[in-house]
């Protein structure tokens, strides 16, 4: 088939709504003055060659780009055109939020082709606002409402981060413990993730906003302020729970510290106490002739007793030096 790579067409109405258009009609409806939404899927073999057939306009690196498997937030605009490439958290069944997924979209006034290789739910909210006729009715709208909906579902992923920085923070501060090290990595590990393509974006929307692009309005640009505003927090947030994870492992490290210093310290005082009375013993259990009291039957308990006198003596002197 050749359509077998495309998953979603749409022709819009520019009233909120879309038709869908059946791959019969997808070539022309991609030469007509309408405005179509071209969705393919870029783990598809043939996708390559649908780009090259029926979208001639695209230059070889566009091409390649929209392709590619791995991919950094980023922006190319030739003429009146733009190749933006955006990412949204993970929201796949049995997956990790940090694993970002991509989107490439290759959009002008009139034609918008976009590519993905797993599945993201921004997308699936722009075909339901299409099919309830409240979606985007120009080039611009697509744009920053699929940017906007990319944003939003990260809210939810940041919120939860902070919460669990919390929640980890209040109990090492009650219960520090060696095991709670993997939680502190697994926290840094997901913030630099998640900032490492979340941040990129900011320059991409301000960009976008600064273009001369013909398709994107006045208020689409205060749309893209917005998202950019929304995008820096996002970055403050992460940084914050990334600084505070570090704080985190060195109170952690601090408590353990002064816990086995109290342990030592204990045993040091231990070992102070029982240093003379194991002198004192070793000194009288020597089998040499004239040990003291070798011939009376109390010199046992006098010998304990004497012991006895000395460690209470010793502990009232640790106490007035408040070695404990």
């Amino acid at each position: 088939m050749p359509h077998e790579c495309v998953i979603n067409a749409y022709r819009f109405d520019r009233k909120g709504g879309a038709v869908d258009l059946p791959p019969e009609e997808i070539v022309s409806g991609l030469a007509d003055e309408d405005l179509v939404w071209i969705h393919l899927d870029a783990a598809n073999p043939h996708t390559g060659e649908w780009l090259t057939k029926y979208m001639s306009e695209l230059d070889t690196l566009t091409q390649s780009a929209m392709l590619e498997v791995e991919t950094r937030p980023r922006i190319n605009i030739e003429g009146d055109s733009a190749l933006v490439i955006l990412r949204g958290v993970n929201l796949n069944e049995n997956a990790e939020a940090e694993d970002m997924i991509s989107i490439r979209i290759w959009i002008t006034g009139r034609t918008i082709i976009s590519t993905r290789i797993r599945k993201l739910r921004a997308v699936q909210d722009m075909r339901e606002k299409l099919e309830e006729g409240t979606g985007p009715k120009t080039s611009g709208d697509f744009l920053t409402m699929l940017a906007t909906r990319l944003f939003q579902r990260m809210d939810p992923v940041i919120t939860e981060l902070d919460e669990e920085t919390d929640a980890l923070e209040e109990s090492i501060m009650e219960h520090p413990d060696t095991s709670k090290r993997h939680a502190i990595v697994d926290m840094r590990r997901k913030t630099i993730e998640l900032r490492r393509y979340i941040a990129p974006q900011k320059d991409v929307l301000a960009a976008l906003r600064l273009s001369e692009l013909s398709f994107i309005s006045d208020h689409n640009r205060r749309q893209l302020q917005e998202n950019h505003d929304r995008v820096m927090r996002y970055v403050e947030e992460l940084d914050a729970v990334r600084e505070r994870a570090q704080i985190i492992k060195d109170e952690l490290g601090n408590a353990l510290s002064d816990a086995m210093n109290k342990n030592m310290y204990v045993l040091s005082v231990i070992a102070a106490i029982f240093l003379p009375l194991g002198f004192l013993t070793g000194l009288l259990g020597i089998n040499v002739g004239g040990i003291p009291g070798a011939d009376n039957e109390y010199a046992f308990w006098i010998f304990v007793g004497m012991l006895t006198a000395l460690v209470v003596l010793q502990i009232a002197l640790f106490k007035k030096l408040k070695w404990f």
